[in-house]
């Protein structure tokens, strides 16, 4: 039997498929993830997600597998190699605010622990359900960008952590059609 997906998702492309179906919605709490899925987002912004994601393996063998410790060297040197990378984003402001991010996102992970703290003390550690054709920002995603951007963090606009906040599961987000379709009013913000 086939199964319907969310009306986003190019069912041509199967690395699209793959994640929406074992990754988007899921709840993560894992901070490499959390990180990598950060950056990612910050890279999407003006692009679609599916560009983003035909180029992650791409960007993590150029963003050594998106180890924090190592992107927080990154010098002009390297910045100059991946601005000559054709298999990413070749963007320098977004390579900067990479960069730039991975320093906020270090300083959340020693002041509460992890990132993964941080960022779902927002909901209380719960998952707001609602469907993905509502809305490309909340009250939820203005707040936490806004706190981003007061720690210094820069590409994080309401819409860039709306849909990261999608991508990690803290919003749950399928439409009523797609087979991984919850919904749990006690939850939604």
């Amino acid at each position: 039997m086939k199964k319907t997906r969310c009306f986003w998702v190019n069912m041509k492309n199967p690395v699209y498929v793959k994640y929406h179906d074992e990754e988007w919605g899921k709840p993560c709490h894992d901070d490499r993830l959390l990180y990598e899925l950060l950056i990612l987002e910050c890279f999407q912004a003006g692009l679609s997600w599916e560009c983003i994601l035909n180029k992650r393996e791409n960007f993590r063998a150029a963003y050594d597998n998106f180890d924090i410790d190592k992107v927080l060297k990154y010098d002009d040197k390297k910045i100059a190699k991946l601005l000559l990378n054709e298999k990413i984003i070749r963007n320098q402001q977004k390579i900067k605010a990479s960069i730039n991010n991975s320093i906020i996102f270090k300083r959340i992970q020693k002041e509460f622990g992890s990132f993964n703290k941080y960022i779902w003390a927002f909901t209380d550690n719960k998952i707001v359900y609602e469907s993905c054709d509502i809305r490309t920002f909340s009250q939820l995603s203005d707040k936490i960008s806004k706190d981003l951007k007061k720690r210094g963090m820069t590409f994080i606009g309401t819409t860039t952590i709306y849909s990261y906040l999608q991508s990690i599961g803290i919003i749950n987000a399928h439409t009523k059609e797609c087979f991984l379709y919850k919904s749990d009013k006690s939850t939604v913000l």
